[in-house]
């Protein structure tokens, strides 16, 4: 069975070299589990590093640790199903949201259970997943602040980077906090919070670019993997040996790097490519897409590469690697965002923890 080696020494210590430095520059942190699939454990090092509110995309995940005892504040980070609202009301102190249906729902499950929740309304600065698009944002937002009276809209956030890959700039941060100030005069209401930023935006504060006024960011992907996709980097004032993942060699053959016979398409639909190297030394693992994404892996031994997969299988070229590796032995690899969120979620990978 393929593991995950979870450090959760080294995920503290992440948590608290964000936390750092959004702290210098007065903005919140909201530490995320998504990834982990609510990881109580990985709760457990973020609370520890001085975060106070969890962010979590999956009612599930929320009672798995609520179950373990992890305790609120939580922040429902996926704009919420109508057909869970009761639930999230429940066990969430804040609730992103995106539309006045959702939110006259929330208002009266709300005045129904005599308690309160704060909303903070998305606003779509150019990335087009969630939020009000940017330009009609002030005159919903207006109406949605009116809906308010058991619950409470505290804020506006957007989300960038996750689905058009749009990056986090001072322009688009600036877009939010202008509207944020407009509806501030219209309703005569303090909106507190400007939710801006994710992993993608910590680039704004390392280089002092961030608005005045963002004060909140939401990060999950720089506390687990110490990476950042949306600006394909690796941050190198955290550490990225945070989880790895171990796959046990199955097979080990010298064949061509070329298949032979009329191609078509993988078991995925996909076109494989393949560049003709001569005969090559190659691995199979016990690990495929099925439990991860392989094409996201970066092997621990140098000069291994992953050349494809199937759903069971994955091919590991080892020709240049110094070490010997028999059937039986393991290999050892990092992980992209993607791929740590399969493994995650796959019943097939085990998790183990270690700095505990």
């Amino acid at each position: 069975m393929p593991r995950l080696y979870i450090n959760l020494r080294l995920l503290e210590k992440n948590t608290k070299e964000v936390l750092s430095l959004c702290s210098k520059h007065n903005v919140e942190l909201i530490g995320v589990t998504k990834v982990s699939l609510g990881d109580p454990q990985v709760a457990q090092c973020i609370r520890n590093a001085g975060v106070n509110i969890i962010g979590e995309s999956r009612v599930e995940n929320i009672k798995r640790m609520v179950k373990s005892g992890i305790n609120r504040p939580f922040m429902m980070l996926r704009i919420p199903a109508i057909s869970q609202l009761e639930e999230i009301v429940d066990l969430c102190d804040y609730i992103l949201v995106s539309e006045l249906k959702t939110v006259e729902a929330i208002e009266e499950i709300c005045k129904n259970a005599g308690k309160s929740v704060n909303l903070i309304y998305m606003v779509d600065v150019g990335d087009l997943r969630e939020g009000v698009w940017y330009k009609q944002a002030e005159e919903e937002i207006c109406k949605a602040v009116k809906i308010c009276k058991t619950s409470r809209i505290i804020g506006v956030g957007t989300n960038l980077g996750c689905y058009g890959g749009i990056l986090p700039t001072n322009e688009n941060m600036a877009k939010l906090v202008y509207i944020r100030d407009k509806i501030e005069q219209r309703t005569n209401t303090h909106l507190p919070i400007v939710s801006g930023g994710n992993t993608a935006a910590l680039r704004l504060l390392e280089h002092s670019d961030l608005p005045e006024g963002v004060n909140q960011y939401r990060v999950g992907e720089a506390i687990m993997l110490g990476t950042d996709v949306t600006n394909n980097r690796k941050i190198d004032w955290l550490e990225q040996k945070t989880v790895v993942l171990e796959a046990e060699v199955i097979e080990m053959k010298t064949k061509p790097s070329v298949p032979e016979g009329q191609s078509g398409l993988d078991a995925f639909g996909r076109q494989p490519v393949f560049v003709d190297k001569g005969l090559r030394k190659r691995a199979i693992l016990a690990l495929g897409e099925q439990d991860t994404v392989p094409k996201h892996l970066k092997p621990l031994d140098k000069n291994a590469e992953v050349i494809h997969a199937s759903s069971d299988h994955t091919i590991v070229d080892i020709t240049e690697v110094q070490r010997q590796i028999n059937v039986g032995d393991t290999m050892k690899f990092t992980l992209s965002y993607a791929a740590l969120l399969r493994a995650m979620t796959c019943p097939h990978v085990e998790k183990i923890y270690r700095g505990e």
